[in-house]
Formats: C-alpha cells, sequence, structure tokens
C-alpha cells in the first residue's frame, strides 16, 4: 500500500537532515557515497508514496527535453561567467580562498565528480524531483515550489556558514566579524531560496529534472572552473 505522501515527505525531510550533518559535519570524507546512497533512499520514499517518475521529471519522455534546455542554459551560464570574470567590477567575486589552493587533479574531481554526483544529483532528486513531487501531487504547483525552495535554502545553512571568511568580496562586503557571518549566511540562504524557486519553474516547464540539473551543474561546476582560472591565471 502506498505511504501517504505527508508520511514520505516528512521522511524525506529526516533524512535530508541527517545528510547534511554528515556531509558537512561528521562526515565530509564520504561526501559523494553519502549522496549516493540518500539519492537511492529518496527515490524509493517517492515511489512508496505512489507517485509516478514523470511527476518528478524522471520519465522517459522527459529526457529529450532535458536535454534541449540542459544545453542552453550551460551554454548562457558560460558566456555569463566569462563577461563576469572579465568585467573588473565583478572578477572578485570569484576569488574564492577554497578554489585557490586546488591543483588540476583536484579540478577534475570537483567539477567531474564532486560537484555533478554528490551535490547536483542529490539536491535535484530530493528537492526538485522528489520533495516537489509529493507536494505538488497533494497540494498543487505553488506548495511544492514554497516547500522545496524554502528546504533548498534551509538546507546551505551549514555550507553558507563560513561564506564571509573564504571569499574576500563577501568579506568586504559583510565583514569578517560574527556579526557579518550571520548576515552573510542569512543572505545566502535566501539566495539559495530564490534560486530553488527557479529551479522548481524550470522543473515545471521543462518537465524534465535534467534542465535544473544541467543550470545547478553549470552554476557550480563552471563557477569553480572560471573561478579557478581567475586566481591561478589573472
Amino acid at each position: 500500500m502506498p505511504v501517504a505522501s505527508h508520511v514520505a515527505v516528512a521522511a524525506v525531510v529526516i533524512v535530508l537532515t541527517l545528510v547534511n550533518v554528515l556531509n558537512n559535519r561528521l562526515l565530509p570524507a564520504a561526501y559523494v557515497l553519502t549522496s549516493i546512497v540518500a539519492t537511492a533512499v529518496l527515490l524509493v520514499l517517492l515511489r512508496s508514496a505512489g507517485v509516478g517518475w514523470d511527476q518528478a521529471g524522471l520519465g522517459r519522455d522527459a529526457v529529450r527535453r532535458g536535454v534541449t534546455w540542459g544545453l542552453l542554459l550551460v551554454i548562457v551560464v558560460a558566456v555569463c561567467y566569462l563577461v563576469c570574470a572579465l568585467l573588473p567590477a565583478t572578477r572578485d567575486l570569484f576569488l574564492d580562498r577554497r578554489v585557490g589552493s586546488a591543483d588540476p587533479g583536484r579540478l577534475a574531481f570537483e567539477v567531474l565528480v564532486r560537484i555533478p554526483v554528490g551535490t547536483v544529483l542529490l539536491e535535484e532528486v530530493a528537492f526538485r524531483g522528489v520533495l516537489y513531487a509529493l507536494v505538488r501531487s497533494e497540494h498543487g504547483v505553488v506548495w511544492a515550489t514554497v516547500v522545496s525552495s524554502g528546504l533548498f535554502g534551509l538546507w546551505h545553512v551549514l555550507p553558507a556558514s563560513g561564506i564571509s571568511t573564504v571569499n574576500p568580496f563577501f568579506t568586504r562586503i559583510f565583514g569578517a566579524g560574527p556579526l557579518g557571518a550571520v548576515t552573510a549566511t542569512a543572505v545566502a540562504v535566501a539566495a539559495m531560496a530564490l534560486a530553488g524557486a527557479v529551479l522548481c519553474e524550470l522543473q515545471r516547464r521543462s518537465g524534465s529534472l535534467l534542465a535544473p540539473a544541467a543550470l545547478h551543474w553549470a552554476a557550480n561546476g563552471l563557477g569553480f572552473i572560471t573561478a579557478y582560472l581567475v586566481i591561478n591565471f589573472r
């Protein structure tokens, strides 16, 4: 018998809370493996609630549309990053100390493994796939977007907690003290919630999880590449 959608949503939130703590505090070395296992668990929860793959943007017919949307979005992000990297006013956005210490091996691992498998796969399946489909099946698009994007913002509390200290651009804006750190984290969480709403709408319009996944990878992966190039070859 299908599990009630609200029970499945609660289970998803519990799983994501545990994964967030494991990946950011307790066991960051197992980031990719933890994310893969969590993704599989979330998909089981989706099906246990009787919600179909199509509603999560994972149907067979969604592949072609997702690939088309995805390629266009990757190109748009690449052009935007190129322009921002070339303009002095925006170049400092890419001065992330976490990227500056990377060697070519780590660059490849981040862009080809950690970001697409550890980050994009889990987050898109969780927020634009499973959560979005579960809530939408019971309460419609608006509530699905609100719940998914709100939780997506909260998901970034731990990852964003040190943003004001690793990027001099944000340090100048918010300061390096405790108040600056809290303010920077709050702004990052709000920005991620807004980004989550955009990704939800992209899933709805394209009917495919591949579209938001491509945009998500482009934002993170191409951002890492751009930061690496700006820091090491300026």
